[in-house]
């Protein structure tokens, strides 16, 4: 299976262009993002970062997103995380919560520094479990003026917690330290780490529908990459560790910037949402739920992303 676009899961409009760059973050690791520009702009930009969803790459739907930003006025880079995609990183496939949002911190460094680019006026948006990290990077990082978190999960609750906080015990948690620490051995002996899969295929009949719509944008023609984790191998079977103990949303409710929250109505994910929302302070915070949306049809249904409203929040907060 391919790419439909040239490598990439969507077409790039003949009023937009798409240049491959190169940047790291504070911990050296080289990051490669692609950087779109609306076609003739001239002067000081705004610009937004974009990343996500977890375990995706910037030629899915982050690429999507940026794009259609650019379209409106807006500088936009898709850049992909540590450890995957195009990006640096001497061990594939793992996540951290602290370094991924560092990542987006580093995107903030690219496009600052960028001649075109108003330093003043730098927004992110992140995807899935991006959206988390761009809150955590909301909370530290001063410079970023907006932020916008799309079908948003938090990954250190549901790796702590399980889905709906199902798994919220001491012992669940030993549980999974115990596996993955057990893991940890196995893969220092056999020199290598075991991937834990990306999304499952063949998709059982009997798979929750949250699963089945995963499988409808990761497996198929519409949205699989081969560079990303969730159309093939997955993750390094321990990459969760830290996100077992380390909460990233500890400090969202001191978040000066102003925030967007977007999900679907009928998106199993929406309680992160939910919860992110009600620990936002000040008036420039607003959750929108998308009624009929499920989780996916946020990655790349432009008929339900509610692009004028991005448009309007970041143009609001940025110009």
């Amino acid at each position: 299976m391919h790419s439909r676009y040239n490598g990439y899961s969507f077409p790039l409009r003949d009023t937009v262009t798409r240049e491959k760059v190169h940047f790291h973050n504070r911990y050296g690791i080289a990051l490669c993002g692609d950087l779109y520009l609306p076609k003739g702009a001239a002067g000081k930009l705004c610009a937004v970062a974009v990343s996500g969803p977890f375990g995706a790459v910037k030629e899915q739907c982050s690429g999507l997103y940026a794009e259609e930003l650019a379209s409106r006025g807006f500088a936009a880079l898709a850049f992909d995380p540590s450890f995957i995609g195009e990006s640096g990183g001497e061990v594939r496939n793992v996540a951290s919560p602290d370094i991924n949002t560092e990542d987006f911190s580093a995107a903030v460094d690219f496009l600052t520094t960028r001649e075109f680019v108003d330093p003043e006026k730098v927004g992110i948006l992140g995807i899935c479990g991006f959206g988390g990290m761009a809150l955590n990077a909301a909370a530290i990082d001063t410079r970023i003026k907006v932020t916008a978190a799309m079908t948003m999960y938090d990954m250190t609750r549901v790796t702590a917690n399980g889905y709906f906080d199902a798994e919220d015990s001491e012992q669940a948690r030993f549980e999974k330290k115990k596996a993955m620490n057990a893991q940890r051995t196995v893969d220092y002996k056999n020199g290598a780490y075991a991937l834990a899969g990306g999304v499952v295929d063949p998709l059982p009949e009997d798979a929750p529908q949250f699963v089945k719509d995963y499988y409808a944008y990761y497996k198929t023609p519409r949205g699989y990459h081969p560079r990303s984790l969730n159309s093939n191998g997955g993750w390094n079977a321990t990459s969760s560790l830290s996100f077992l103990n380390m909460p990233i949303l500890q400090y969202s409710s001191e978040i000066h910037s102003a925030v967007l929250l977007v999900h679907g109505e009928k998106a199993h994910s929406r309680y992160f949402s939910e919860t992110a929302y009600s620990k936002l302070t000040g008036d420039n915070k607003e959750l929108l739920i998308i009624p009929g949306a499920n989780h996916t049809d946020l990655y790349d249904q432009m008929d339900i992303i509610p692009l004028e409203k991005l448009n309007a929040f970041f143009t609001e907060y940025l110009r």
